[in-house]
């Protein structure tokens, strides 16, 4: 019963901090799919959005804590709900799901990924392992596992064991660990869909391509859909909207930075198809 205590009251504190949580059972593995979702995974179809087990399930709506990563959830109510009370009782730690907080963790397994890390990655906030160390920065992005030797990073739809708070400053997601993402040919595609604007007319200079104006678009109009509350699927759509409106028609835009809308999306629990559906209507919107 203390374990149990213990594991509900660290669940319930990461989620008044905004973190959404989930348990791990033995094997630090998740909790199966619950009852309802294990039948209709029988006809190919879950009951509460997306497939069962598969990684582009979408938040679970179910009172039960299934679905792996896309259980983990900040509402208190559901943390301490009878339908969790089960979990908790056989759960062995705490896991959140960084993307789903605005974090990505670089996952290092061994003294030699740290090592790398050390001596590679700007310093942020550190959290010691069995076998190495977590590299907690603020920003999300797409989860990918072994970009090199002993390094996973842990952001959307994936799930970190909570290990406690760790030491020093976190700090913003650095470009070198989103190029990790990257550098297999098969992860080149990091956006369900691509934009093809046109030319300025006559050939002159886009007012837009000052990094740091682009730049700011881009992290405010993150920050906004990370900021949403509610009403997820439209807030994602204005905000492709206003993206669009202002750098749409002038070139702009390149596949990191829709890769990077589209990652903020799914951190809120879109999916890629209504990703690239938000995306189409706010150009068909705006005639592109």
């Amino acid at each position: 019963m203390t374990a149990t205590r213990n594991h509900l009251r660290t669940a319930l504190e990461l989620a008044q901090a905004g973190v959404p949580v989930l348990p791990l059972r033995a094997g630090k593995v998740p909790f199966g799919n619950c009852r309802a979702c294990a039948k209709d995974a029988r006809t190919g179809r879950a009951a509460c959005g997306g497939r069962p087990n598969m990684k582009d399930a979408g938040p679970c709506q179910c009172p039960d804590p299934c679905h792996a990563w896309a259980a983990a959830t900040a509402e208190p109510s559901v943390i301490a709900s009878p339908a969790w009370a089960s979990a908790w009782r056989e759960a062995v730690t705490v896991a959140y799901h960084p993307g789903g907080a605005g974090l990505t963790v670089v996952d290092l397994d061994d003294t030699a990924a740290v090592a790398w890390a050390r001596e590679t990655l700007p310093a942020t906030r550190t959290v010691p392992t069995t076998r190495g160390e977590h590299w907690i920065y603020r920003g999300a992005m797409r989860s990918v596992n072994a970009v090199r030797d002993g390094v996973d990073l842990k952001s959307t739809m994936a799930y970190a064991r909570w290990l406690g708070p760790g030491a020093g400053t976190m700090t913003s997601l650095p470009e070198v660990v989103r190029a990790l993402a990257v550098k297999e040919p098969s992860a080149v595609r990091q956006a369900p869909c691509a934009v093809t604007v046109p030319a300025l007319a006559g050939g002159g200079e886009c007012r837009h391509r000052s990094p740091s104006y682009l730049e700011r678009g881009i992290a405010m109009a993150e920050q906004r859909i990370t900021d949403a509350r509610s009403a997820i699927h439209t807030a994602v759509y204005r905000t492709f909207l206003a993206v669009l409106s202002t750098h749409g028609r002038c070139g702009c835009l390149t596949e990191a930075h829709i890769a990077r809308l589209f990652t903020a999306a799914q951190a809120k629990g879109e999916s890629p198809r209504h990703c690239t559906d938000a995306w189409t209507n706010a150009r068909a919107k705006l005639g592109l």
